[in-house]
């Protein structure tokens, strides 16, 4: 195979959907084509994926003559009315004939300097991430906001595209209150899409919603055995009332709250929302539920699904804490493709019962899994015939493998979509339990399937490593599909159209701000504090 730099190189296809029309003009040589689909599973995706793969191969660079005129610059980061906890573009490297690199032209080749007109020390956090494909992310987070700010990008001591950016503002930084009261207008700014087919899904379940209804019948059914928030959205605050013993995991549903709040006018809404793992309203059930918002949904249970909370600070919290984080995976999905171990790797907890199975195929199986606990609990009994425990691996040190595990754990596995950003390719287990986004997954396009009980993962594997091309093609598919799915302006929308379109317009009776609720605040900046100018302007209205 030759992919212009390696597999490593498989987001080239995430590139065409997202670039500027330019990258749509490719000149037609013959050429060969390095994923060679068979037929049955791949014959109904073929239609789909065979421009999109021609244009990828028809406009790649293999050379290293760098062109700062001829790079792309694009992305929301360059809106000054898009405000995102951390602003983000991308940068695609080409060359002086007009190809796309597919390759690092080198980690350092692109400087980027953002600064405030006016001001003399500008409180902004720039990082540029090399996805070694010839494209890099930049995201900048600012802790001020600024009338105007200037993104220079160079290379070469030269202007790279259209640079330098001008940013006319006032551009808000995240913990600015400043709300838009035209949502139309923060949808188009967002380009959110108009509906999003799993919330329809989820909605399909429920003719309307009486908060009146929902307030006392929540906490009577579920508040003494589950912990729960009871939000109430009144004039743009937030109020709670938590239920239940556990209840700290409400800070990522406050986070979020509160940021949509900052940003944009949100309606009358009151919900309930499950801070445990389990989906909880049964769909055998007979009584007609009032809707429970949960992170995890499953076949058998009719709660209403969001993103969970890992992906909520994922997006809140980039630039700020140091852990794991969507963006950060992409710049280290480590060495090429051909250059991975051959092996299927998993590591994590004893949270069921199947991965104690995939343990044991492992130790039977050494050429063809990696698989090991970091950590028991669930069944500590057992400990001495799946141990020893092994020592945490770095998520990206996963990524020098070539097949990525995915096995549910209490509910569906969080960890999926940061496997879907690297350049592996994912084996994932069949399950009743599903994801804000597993509506849109696809077996044999964007994973390899295999069966809950594990009994066909093996040949599964052997697969695999005889079909390399077709498999190439899988984990192209998934990187493009977490392209689409997992950056943080996508979560925003999803929790908009959620809470505003379908769930606030199902809405019966007026909601209230109940007895025992509490305002949740917003953060207080007293450093550098934010001068609304939409505010200033109702005013003068």
């Amino acid at each position: 195979m030759n992919w212009g730099g390696g597999l490593n190189n498989t987001r080239k296809l995430a590139l065409v959907f997202a670039t500027p029309r330019r990258i749509f003009e490719p000149r037609r040589p013959r050429i060969p084509v390095p994923c060679t689909p068979v037929a049955g599973r791949w014959a109904g995706m073929l239609p789909v994926i065979a421009w999109t793969l021609l244009v990828v191969l028809l406009c790649t660079a293999n050379g290293d003559n760098l062109s700062p005129s001829h790079s792309l610059v694009w992305g929301p980061g360059l809106e000054a009315r898009v405000v995102l906890p951390a602003r983000y573009f991308y940068i695609q490297a080409v060359d002086s004939n007009g190809q796309n690199f597919t390759s690092t032209p080198g980690e350092n080749v692109f400087q980027v300097k953002i600064s405030a007109s006016g001001e003399q020390f500008s409180r902004i956090w720039v990082q540029v991430l090399d996805r070694k494909d010839g494209s890099f992310i930049v995201r900048y987070r600012m802790y001020a906001s600024y009338m105007k700010l200037k993104i220079e990008v160079t290379a070469k001591n030269k202007p790279v595209a259209q640079s330098p950016y001008v940013l006319q503002g006032p551009v808000y930084h995240e913990n600015c209150e400043c709300p838009q009261d035209d949502t139309v207008l923060w949808l188009e700014d967002m380009r959110c899409p108009h509906s999003i087919p799993q919330i329809q899904k989820d909605f399909a379940a429920y003719s309307i919603i009486d908060p009146d209804k929902l307030a006392k019948e929540v906490p009577n059914r579920f508040g003494q055995r589950q912990s729960l928030c009871h939000y109430t959205l009144k004039d743009n605050k937030i109020y709670i009332k938590t239920h239940g013993e556990h209840v700290g995991f409400r800070i990522f549903m406050d986070a979020t709250l509160l940021s949509l709040t900052r940003k944009v006018k949100m309606p009358d809404v009151e919900f309930f929302v499950n801070l445990g793992d389990w989906p909880l309203l049964k769909k055998k059930s007979r009584d007609n539920l009032s809707p429970i918002l949960s992170w995890c949904g499953s076949n058998d249970t009719k709660d209403i699904v969001m993103p969970t909370y890992d992906l909520t600070e994922s997006a809140s919290d980039t630039l700020k804490r140091v852990s794991l984080d969507m963006m950060s995976v992409q710049a280290n999905t480590g060495p090429a493709w051909e250059e991975k171990n051959s092996t299927a790797f998993w590591r994590g907890r004893d949270s069921r019962k199947e991965r104690l199975e995939l343990v044991k195929l492992g130790r039977k199986h050494r050429d063809l899994i990696d698989a090991a606990f970091t950590n028991f609990f669930f069944f500590k009994h057992d400990e001495s015939l799946y141990g020893p425990l092994v020592k945490h691996v770095s998520f990206f040190d996963f990524f020098k493998y070539k097949y990525q595990v995915s096995i549910d754990g209490t509910v569906a596995a969080y960890r999926l979509p940061y496997l879907l950003a690297g350049d592996s390719v994912v084996l994932k287990q069949d399950s009743s339990y599903y994801e804000h986004f597993y509506n849109e997954l696809q077996p044999w396009v964007h994973y390899i399937p295999f069966k809950r009980d594990l009994s066909d993962l093996l040949e599964k594997i052997k697969w695999a490593k005889e079909h390399d091309e077709e498999v190439c093609l899988v984990c192209l598919m998934g990187s493009v599909f977490f392209f689409f799915f997992f950056f943080g302006k996508k979560l925003f929308c999803f929790f908009w159209i959620k809470l505003v379109k379908e769930y606030a317009n199902l809405q019966v009776t007026e909601p209230k701000v109940r007895d025992g609720m509490e305002l949740v605040e917003q953060p207080k900046d007293d450093l550098f504090p934010c001068t609304c100018h939409r505010k200033q302007m109702r005013d003068e209205l």
